[in-house]
């Protein structure tokens, strides 16, 4: 048995076959439509939020985990004769998830060792490095390990998108230094880079076929390990695929759709990429 636990929060993106393949625990956020408030992947699929998106008229809301759900995870793994836990999280800049997973671990009377570290990712970005993470794991890498691997990784961990409004972003408060692009909002297609962890302005195009090739180029311009292409049911995916399977093989990207936590605030036909830099 691995002597590390992996945990995560559902940002991830990791579908729970995958997750639980690997042995990654996910602690869910909440989503609230209104007055109907769901966990993230418990109650409501990714399929169920768009479906509830398209049809609701305001935004939804998220919510980080109690310290209290982190908390259970942790002392499961403990009951379960882990040494330890790597909690790996979401950007501390866009979510007070981190900060319930650190409360959680100041809760364990038993000095049970759990490393909580910000990812300064989201989606696939965060969900590529628990992979890795989960892999150093079975192979028996002890938490010092797996946290310089994260720490490595976490340099690497390329996460652009290509938005096709910024009207989620600025209502839910996540819009950072893409606040740049406030006033010409209606007229342009934003391109956003959360590489850092923060929501960043990227560039600007004029029209949607021309924000895919740019982030096409973004992708091949340091080279790529590792691709995911996650969207927010954009109705041009396939279209955005095929100018990427010129340079990729289609074979080795993973596709998916961007689940609650971000779709909310990305916004309805967003396709973003997630992939690692070559070291």
């Amino acid at each position: 048995m691995p002597r590390v636990r992996i945990v995560t929060d559902s940002s991830c993106d990791l579908r729970s076959a995958l997750a639980n393949a690997h042995g990654i625990d996910i602690v869910p956020l909440s989503i609230r439509f209104g007055d109907e408030e769901y966990t993230d992947g418990v109650d409501l699929s990714v399929e169920e939020f768009y479906e509830k998106m398209r049809s609701f008229p305001g935004l939804p809301e998220t919510a980080a985990p109690a310290p209290g759900q982190f908390e259970e995870v942790f002392r499961r793994a403990s009951s379960n004769g882990y040494d330890s836990v790597v909690c790996i999280n979401l950007s501390s800049e866009l979510s007070a998830t981190m900060q319930s997973a650190q409360t959680a671990a100041k809760t364990l009377e038993d000095g049970f060792d759990v490393r909580v570290i910000d990812s300064r990712s989201i989606t696939m970005g965060l969900g590529t490095i628990v992979l890795e993470a989960a892999k150093a794991a079975h192979e028996g890498k002890d938490a010092d390990e797996i946290v310089a691997l994260v720490d490595a990784l976490r340099s690497r961990t390329r996460v652009v998108g290509a938005l096709d409004t910024l009207e989620n972003l600025k209502k839910g408060g996540r819009i950072g230094g893409a606040q740049a692009f406030i006033g010409s909002m209606l007229s342009i297609k934003p391109l956003v880079d959360i590489s850092t962890g923060a929501v960043e302005k990227a560039g600007q195009q004029r029209t949607r076929k021309k924000s895919l090739l740019w982030l096409r180029d973004r992708v091949l311009q340091e080279g790529v390990e590792r691709l995911a292409v996650m969207h927010a049911e954009a109705p041009d995916i396939e279209e955005f695929l095929s100018l990427l399977s010129e340079d990729i093989n289609r074979d080795e990207i993973h596709v998916d759709l961007l689940g609650p936590v971000i779709g909310t605030h990305a916004g309805l036909g967003t396709i973003g990429c997630c992939w690692l830099v070559p070291s």
